[in-house]
């Protein structure tokens, strides 16, 4: 998916929906498309945080924040929300705090099915916040163009999927349209970028339209088949005939009689057949010869085993594993994973990996530890970014602190390194420092419970790991 960011965003949520956008990466992998991040739509008083046109649909996204983070929400779209078990209450007489939201993207739906013949599906996504673990949409609502949800990359990624249903991906054409209808100010996307995205070329300018309606060539005429009489002797048999018998004779003594000369074309036809039985057991032979070769070889390694200790082996030049078991600043940590890998941006998400898409990363350093801070268990993710130099670092550290930014996938989540139940690192606490010419980044949450980014038992466990050994 490409990003056009056109103004700021109006709600506080609209960080966490880029970050979500963002990581769905560009081209048409994952679903493609093109996001207008701040768009302003004909007949709008304000932006709204974005309208995603998808191949085979478009989404109108719009924030929703709520007054506090919340582990479940129940949120119908025509009753009143609760936030873990508490209702959300209004000073006016609005039934839930989506139902200016959802005027506003009905609004728009409108505009759009009006300006063109053949509108795309058009769904809605109600986009809440700061934080909420798990909402709630009724089965009905679920069934229609509604999607109530905390933005993250899977839940992004599973509303795009569910509300873009047409059975025909939009072409160039149909997604320019919308395009000016939309953003007439924004930077023209090439035919290569959209069809790049996931959209179709048009009839009238695809490449190979019009080769599909030219007459095709006339074909050389087909030679006769020659006559028995006129058709030359088979390769095969001109081959045997030429080549030189290969076993000849014993010569004879001086005062034997010469051969008789009607002998010579019997032999010819009789060394016909040599090559054809040559060819069959060469094969044999040079199997043969190479086992024997083999048998010789076994023998020589063992009887000189016997005789002489074996070489001794040079210790492997791979990096060093960090220990199982480390402390720091008093906080046992035990490693559950770490590796190395040169693809920074494949192991990120959000604003991250667009950075390190424009960056030169010269590699990343990922580790995962369970820790257990205060007698309760949690988890950390470490990962270290390594860049040419100080500038470009600390150039990446400022986009990483930026609440939202996304982050860098956990090794162990990744790979199944975990031994118990696998975190969740949504609200977990955060840190970051330079580390030579590469940043860390630490990710800290609980095992048994929610975590929240200011939970002090967690920060001190950020500031440990900062310091671990990754290898």
């Amino acid at each position: 998916m490409r990003l056009v960011r056109l103004a700021k965003e109006p709600s506080r949520i609209a960080d966490d929906i880029r970050a979500a956008l963002a990581s769905l990466g560009r081209g048409s992998t994952v679903v493609g498309g093109v996001a207008l991040i701040g768009v302003q739509p004909p007949d709008c008083e304000q932006p709204v945080d974005a309208v995603v046109l998808l191949p085979r649909g478009v989404l109108i996204v719009i924030g929703v924040d709520l007054p506090d983070p919340a582990l479940r929400l129940h949120a119908p779209l025509e009753e009143q929300w609760q936030a873990d078990g508490w209702p959300l209450v209004s000073a006016d007489d609005t039934v839930n705090p989506a139902t200016e939201a959802l005027l506003l993207s009905e609004s728009i739906a409108e505009g759009l099915r009006g300006g063109l013949a053949e509108p795309p599906p058009i769904g809605t996504v109600v986009a809440v916040g700061p934080y909420v673990e798990t909402v709630d949409q009724p089965a009905a609502d679920l069934a229609g163009s509604v999607r109530v949800l905390h933005p993250t990359p899977t839940s992004m990624l599973a509303a795009t999927v569910s509300l873009a249903t047409a059975s025909e991906a939009c072409s160039i054409d149909q997604v320019r349209a919308l395009l000016d209808m939309l953003a007439p100010e924004a930077t023209r996307q090439s035919d290569e970028q959209l069809l790049g995205e996931g959209f179709t070329a048009s009839t009238a300018e695809h490449p190979l339209a019009a080769s599909a309606v030219t007459v095709p060539a006339e074909h050389p005429p087909v030679p006769a088949k020659p006559t028995p009489s006129s058709a030359p002797a088979p390769a095969p048999v001109a081959v045997v005939t030429e080549r030189p018998v290969p076993a000849a004779p014993a010569p004879r003594p001086p005062s034997d009689p010469p051969a008789a000369p009607t002998a010579a074309p019997a032999t010819a036809v009789t060394g016909a057949r040599s090559p054809s039985r040559l060819v069959r057991w060469l094969p044999l032979a040079a199997i043969a010869l190479l086992a024997v070769l083999l048998v010789v070889a076994i023998v020589l390694a063992t009887s000189g085993g016997s005789d002489q200790a074996p070489p001794k082996q040079d210790p492997p030049t791979s990096a060093p594993v960090a220990p199982a078991g480390q402390t720091a600043t008093g906080i046992q940590f035990t490693q559950r994973a770490a590796a190395a890998d040169q693809r920074c941006a494949s192991h990120a998400s959000g604003d991250i990996q667009a950075s390190l898409q424009r960056t030169s990363c010269s590699g990343v350093h990922r580790a995962s530890f369970e820790l257990v801070v205060d007698g309760r268990p949690a988890a950390a993710t470490v990962a270290v970014i390594n860049f040419p130099d100080t500038e470009v670092a600390g150039a990446f550290k400022k986009t990483a602190d930026l609440p939202g930014s996304g982050g860098i996938t956990d090794l162990a989540t990744e790979t199944g390194g975990w031994t118990a139940a696998v975190p969740k690192f949504e609200g977990s606490a955060y840190g970051s420092a330079p580390e030579g010419t590469g940043i860390r980044l630490v990710q800290a949450c609980w095992l048994n419970g929610p975590s929240t980014p200011d939970d002090p038992a967690l920060l001190r466990a950020v500031e440990a790991a900062l310091t671990v050994p990754v290898g």
